[in-house]
């Protein structure tokens, strides 16, 4: 009887995870590897804030699912989990319709004889009233997109108004990578968008705040860290806002818990992380989050049969925390799940998941970028900024790539990213 590994989620972790097993089990005639996704092609999550901003693309640096199952033999499924009934060994895809209401696809299920949950996490808004309605979020790809379209048409209302006073207010709401990474690339596109024909905008128009509630901004983070970012931040015109609580949002402004308002032609929520709904409402074990709660080999907590990785993931560490969410992270865990599954079906024992954190790098677009290392070689953390940190920070993404597609396609990759560049506009304005 043919076994099915079945991996939920194609982002960082679980594409990585498939293309592993896919390799491994190729000709393998009692093993069938799938992948789940509501997507139908992949992008780096790390890259969202630069397709928001036009200054990447999406459209090149995607990767089709069914491409990758075509070059790895493994199976694709596109569809949105709506439920995991791990008792009986189930994943529930939700049922397809066309804008007309027209059903397409009918509620489908998928059996597996191993599974694993990797579907990722969205940005949490803590209820906070008028969040939902007002704020963009950049959880994916069409979120994104949403926010470069409203960008763009802010873009042409400042351009085309007489009064030169009037701004571009991006308002948003969350100090970690995402919040000011965007901020900084915002900058970055408001300085080029004079070659573009945006004759009378410059940066001195664009207004960008950060508002975070805690003291520091990315506090998961070494302060250090943190402390830089601001500095450079507030060096290009960013506005930085610490200790402060939004309370609620509206449609042109933000209000905090004391309240006062923040004035926003767009806000943007990227405070907080929380993993999709479903794996609670599966009655899976869930921490306050809605993160699985996985044992030491990241089987999901009373079922063997079943697997939790990346940001949706609830894993404990020895210092009493949980690992972060982070690239890093689901890269490791895919290996770990991959190499455990293997063992399984041999009949050998599975092993712990222990994380090794390697440092942070934040990418202040073409400002700066700085970070921290670590590794065995290194006693503690080793701080780094300038080209260095973003010659590390970009081979971040090669790495990626290089475990989805191999070193040989990843060459052919950078060589055509390089005529892409040389031969088409360096911001996407449309």
């Amino acid at each position: 009887m043919s076994k099915q590994f079945v991996v939920v989620g194609g982002g960082a972790g679980g594409l990585e995870l498939v293309v592993k097993l896919a390799r491994k089990f190729k000709r393998s005639e009692d093993v069938t590897v799938t992948l789940i996704d509501k997507n139908a092609s992949h992008i780096w999550k790390p890259l969202l804030h630069e397709v928001a901003t036009g200054s990447l693309d999406s459209y090149h640096d995607e990767t089709s699912y069914r491409m990758l199952a075509r070059k790895h033999k493994f199976n694709f499924v596109l569809g949105r989990v709506i439920s995991v009934d791990a008792d009986n060994q189930k994943i529930s895809l939700a049922e397809e319709a066309d804008e007309d209401g027209h059903l397409l696809v009918e509620r489908r299920e998928v059996s597996y004889h191993q599974a694993v949950l990797c579907p990722g996490s969205l940005s949490n808004d803590f209820n906070t009233p008028g969040v939902s309605e007002f704020c963009v979020k950049l959880d994916s790809r069409a979120q994104a997109e949403r926010f470069h379209q409203l960008y763009l048409k802010q873009l042409h209302r400042v351009s085309s108004a007489q009064d030169e006073q009037s701004k571009v207010s991006v308002v948003i709401v969350g100090g970690g990578a995402t919040g000011v990474e965007l901020a900084a690339d915002l900058h970055n596109v408001a300085g080029r968008l004079q070659d573009y024909g945006f004759d009378r905008f410059s940066s001195e128009r664009l207004k960008v705040s950060v508002i975070e509630a805690g003291p520091l901004l990315l506090p998961r983070l070494p302060d250090r860290i943190g402390t830089s970012v601001r500095e450079e931040l507030e060096t290009i015109g960013v506005e930085v806002l610490t200790d402060t609580m939004i309370s609620s949002a509206e449609k042109e402004a933000l209000v905090t818990k004391e309240g006062n308002k923040i004035k926003a032609d767009i806000s943007v929520w990227a405070a907080g992380v929380r993993a999709p709904a479903f794996l609670e409402e599966s009655g899976l074990p869930c921490d306050n989050l809605g993160r699985i709660k996985v044992n030491p080999d990241l089987t999901v907590e009373g079922y063997p049969s079943l697997y939790g990785a990346g940001d949706c993931c609830c894993c404990p560490m020895e210092d009493g925390g949980t690992v972060p969410p982070r690239a890093q992270s689901a890269h490791q865990m895919a290996a770990i799940v991959a190499r455990n599954i293997i063992a399984t079906h041999r009949g050998k024992e599975s092993k712990p998941f222990v994380y090794k954190d390697f440092g942070s790098l934040i990418s202040l677009s073409r400002f700066s970028t700085v970070g921290n290392l670590m590794g065995n070689l290194m006693r503690g953390s080793v701080f780094v900024e300038g080209w260095l940190a973003r010659m590390f920070y970009l081979s971040l993404y090669r790495m990626h790539q290089n475990a989805v597609h191999g070193p040989f396609s990843t060459l052919l990759i950078m060589l055509g990213d390089r005529i892409y560049k040389a031969t088409r506009a360096d911001l996407k304005l449309h």
